[in-house]
């Protein structure tokens, strides 16, 4: 008797290579147009699905999961976070949730320290100027675009994660001092090779720093946690950078605190509204004020092809009746 192979539902289009293994191993149905679904093509894949795909586009709420068939027992998630998926209303359906952690560390952090630099130093902006039609460059000028810089300046980074010690490892070679805000404080050997300064109080980290750098994920404890009130604690020359998630900044305060002077800079890749960004930051980014990215932070083929092979590692696992390597638990949340 040959053993049927489970239906495996994919939201999104995913690279060549991770699509033809999948097809090799399971029944899988593949997004080949890249048309995100909508809710109604969510419910029909829980519905029919033994395994569902999703990415962190794809909200997998409570509603979704209330219609998920007898059949579906995992999710396995294209994504490092999982703020895209009610964990606890699938664990209570007996469905298992897994990630794909560690595989977009370097890339993610890659891009922090691209946004670290750009902004002070006005990369963007230099790079308009000169392929602007309007004459802006006429040649090596000793004044002209000064921007500010970041050696032995102050980085504080929020979020000490593997993607924060990353970024924390690569702004220690540019000669920045390295501080940091964490629910849990780094082993000493690990603050001692990065040369971390602890803070317990994200508050007082703030009002110190020179640049700001957001890698924590989203859940409820961390939305807006740069409100409107902490932002109004960084100095005015302060730069924020952000390639975590769009949610962990009130972004109507930054935008505000930008547009009045009351900040130096920003650096985005990710939007609290994704993917509508705010027609203000837009203004801003026309002015040089800050540097906005389409959510680039993870956007290379050999970290794309990593995940899916840990999706495709925590899909035989399961299937094969031990417990996946990338489980998601809320109390991981």
């Amino acid at each position: 008797m040959v053993r049927r192979k489970p239906l495996v539902v994919v939201t999104r289009k995913l690279p060549d290579s991770v699509e033809t293994r999948m097809r090799e191993l399971f029944d899988a149905q593949l997004n080949l147009d890249d048309v995100p679904m909508d809710q109604a093509a969510l419910v029909e894949a829980v519905r029919t699905a033994d395994v569902l795909v999703p990415t962190l586009t794809d909200r997998i709420d409570s509603a979704v999961l209330s219609q998920a068939g007898e059949n579906l027992r995992l999710i396995a998630s294209f994504s490092n976070g999982v703020d895209h998926i009610d964990v606890a209303s699938a664990l209570n359906r007996g469905i298992t949730v897994t990630n794909t952690p560690g595989v977009l560390t370097e890339d993610t952090a890659d891009m922090t320290m691209a946004l670290i630099l750009a902004v002070p130093r006005r990369l963007a902006e230099g790079a308009q100027a000169v392929i602007s039609d309007k004459d802006e460059w006429l040649g090596w000028s000793p004044t002209w675009m000064l921007g500010r810089r970041i050696w032995g300046k102050r980085l504080g980074i929020i979020g000490m994660g593997r993607i924060g010690q990353a970024v924390a490892r690569r702004a220690k070679a540019f000669g920045l001092q390295i501080h940091y805000h964490n629910r849990r404080r780094l082993p000493t050997a690990v603050e001692e090779m990065l040369d971390a300064t602890y803070w317990d109080s994200l508050d007082q980290m703030l009002a110190r720093m020179d640049i700001v750098s957001v890698n924590c994920p989203h859940t409820p404890a961390t939305y807006h946690l740069l409100s409107a009130r902490r932002l109004k604690l960084l100095k005015p020359e302060a730069y924020v950078v952000n390639t975590a998630r769009g949610e962990v900044i009130d972004e109507n305060a930054l935008t505000r605190q930008l547009e009045a002077g009351e900040l130096a800079g920003a650096g985005l890749d990710v939007f609290e509204h994704e993917p509508a960004v705010n027609p203000k930051l837009i203004r801003l980014a026309k002015q040089g004020k800050v540097v906005l990215l389409p959510h680039l932070g993870s956007a290379t083929l050999e970290g794309r092809v990593d995940m899916g092979e840990k999706v495709i590692v925590n899909i035989k696992t399961f299937m094969d009746g031990h417990r996946p390597p990338d489980r998601v638990l809320p109390a991981m949340l």
